[in-house]
């Protein structure tokens, strides 16, 4: 692995107000829904699904929120959303990521290229930077103290491919279908689950240098993280 953590992030994520984590719910209930209405309401059978409660498990979705969810999902009158990615490039050639869900493609669209313009970057071609990055399963957990010795190996025993240890969480990475699995396990064993899901991991980190440059990089983020069409962003600024 890459070494570059992704713990900064999930502590941004944690620190969000009432009102983002509202946000991420509803997030997180679209990605549900869709991976019902693709594959049916059973998690056993639908890994996708499985993916998407663990990943709501992680972010403190109540379970009977995830039950109404998977429920109006298979309902005839859930409403039907698409799937659409988009590839890019912020300040100075950063590969940027953007998986949206969205009832109207030409809203989504027209608003990502007005980030995009707006902030120094620039929309590009379908694959035009997903060659940069790995599909992964990501699963981080408190690390509590635990000795390194013992955590590597519960992580490898839950199914790990590979397990970096740092001194306030383990990041656990797997194959993207075995999410659900591996972060269920870690459960079990008594970890802490901070992140649980599905994600595109860079293969290089690229850095920023300039004020202007860095301000409109994280203005970009901001404002795809804010759309709600978006569901994930993932890129390769090196923000350490």
């Amino acid at each position: 692995m890459s070494g570059h953590s992704k713990w900064k992030n999930i502590l941004h994520k944690k620190e969000k107000t009432d009102a983002q984590k509202a946000k991420i719910f509803t997030k997180i209930g679209r990605e549900m829904s869709v991976a019902v209405k693709e594959s049916g309401p059973d998690p056993t059978t639908n890994s996708k699904l499985a993916a998407c409660i663990a990943k709501a498990k992680a972010n403190n979705v109540p379970n009977d929120n995830i039950k109404r969810i998977i429920e109006k999902a298979s309902g005839a009158d859930g409403a039907s959303y698409e799937t659409i990615i988009y590839e890019g490039y912020g300040p100075c050639g950063v590969a940027v990521i953007v998986e949206t869900m969205t009832d109207n493609r030409n809203r989504t669209a027209s608003e990502m290229r007005h980030y995009f313009d707006k902030y120094g970057g620039n929309l590009g071609a379908t694959g035009c930077v997903s060659w940069q990055f790995d599909n992964k399963g990501v699963i981080v957990i408190e690390r509590a103290g635990a000795d390194e010795d013992e955590v590597m190996m519960a992580c490898l025993e839950a199914g790990a491919d590979d397990v970096e240890v740092s001194e306030e969480v383990v990041e656990v990475y797997c194959e993207p279908e075995n999410v659900a699995v591996v972060s269920e396990a870690l459960t079990e064993a008594g970890y802490t689950v901070v992140s649980a899901e599905a994600e595109l991991v860079p293969q290089n980190y690229t850095k920023l240098e300039g004020e202007d440059n860095l301000k409109n990089m994280q203005k970009l983020l901001d404002m795809l993280d804010d759309n709600d069409d978006v569901q994930n962003v993932y890129h390769n600024w090196d923000e350490e």
